[in-house]
């Protein structure tokens, strides 16, 4: 099986639908899981299966398998391998339509709290992929709030902004959700510089989101960032970072003065539009 493992996922590319067929023949999928899961000492062997499951389920006729095999996932999303975790959260955008995702979702959200970075990034992946669905929204949301006291905290926070750029529909529901308040809450934590910082730079990233800006000035971000920018006692590198952040977020506002700029040449309008740029300053 080593061999027959290594030498089907050696070929670069994806495999052919007769090539992966053709090894399945040989070596069923419960062979194959049975190996991962008992053999795992053998040298080289977790990674060589790991590869072919890989290229096995890029394939149509692979994909196709991968509902039939929940248990697997399941017991793949709790594993000690860190790939056998990041290969079970890669395959998690195939089942997005099984009624099993009720399952699942917890799982992931603990690769995403507790894997190694590339799990992570695969469970990030995959929760985003559900984000898409409606089923998907309606298990994310109600679930993601109470993951935030973890030690994953800055992860889940990653988390929240990434589901916040996937369309305005799930940004607002991010918003109605109140999940943009863990972020205020995470800004006003300037005692532990380093995760302050991390949710500095998700706050950057937000700002740049299409849609974003009409979220995150109906919240207390801007007024907070201003609060650090005037903490003579904070980290210099925070108040750097806070006003950056701020120069951002106002940057969106150059396009505001320009159209009411352009409305003052309106006797009618003129007066109103005076009024809104002095409370701009």
């Amino acid at each position: 099986l080593l061999q027959a493992a290594s030498d089907f996922s050696f070929d670069p590319g994806t495999r052919s639908e007769a090539a992966v067929k053709e090894f399945l023949a040989s070596f069923p999928l419960p062979v194959i899981i049975n190996a991962l899961q008992t053999k795992g000492d053998v040298p080289g062997l977790e990674d060589a299966l790991i590869d072919c499951l890989e290229k096995i389920f890029k394939t149509k006729y692979g994909a196709s398998l991968i509902p039939h095999f929940m248990p697997f996932i399941l017991v793949g999303l709790q594993a000690y391998s860190q790939r056998v975790r990041t290969l079970s959260c890669e395959t998690i955008s195939s089942l997005l339509k099984n009624t099993s995702l009720i399952k699942v979702y917890p799982l992931l959200l603990d690769c995403l709290v507790d894997g190694d970075e590339q799990v992570a990034v695969a469970a990030t992946d995959s929760i985003r992929d559900l984000a898409c669905s409606q089923q998907g929204i309606e298990i994310i949301f109600p679930n993601l709030a109470a993951r935030c006291s973890s030690l994953g905290r800055v992860r889940v926070l990653a988390l929240i902004v990434k589901l916040f750029s996937t369309s305005n529909a799930v940004a607002s529901l991010v918003y109605n959700s109140n999940l943009l308040g863990l972020l205020e809450a995470e800004v006003r934590n300037v005692n532990d510089t380093l995760a302050t910082l991390s949710v500095l730079e998700l706050l950057y990233e937000l700002a740049e989101v299409q849609h974003g800006m009409e979220y995150v000035l109906r919240t207390n971000i801007l007024q907070l960032l201003i609060s650090i920018i005037r903490n003579s006692t904070a980290e210099s590198m925070l108040r750097s970072r806070a006003m950056m952040i701020s120069g951002r977020l106002l940057s969106k506002i150059k396009a505001v003065i320009s159209a009411i700029d352009e409305r003052l040449q309106d006797a009618d309008e003129c007066e109103c539009g005076l009024e809104a740029m002095g409370q701009i300053g």
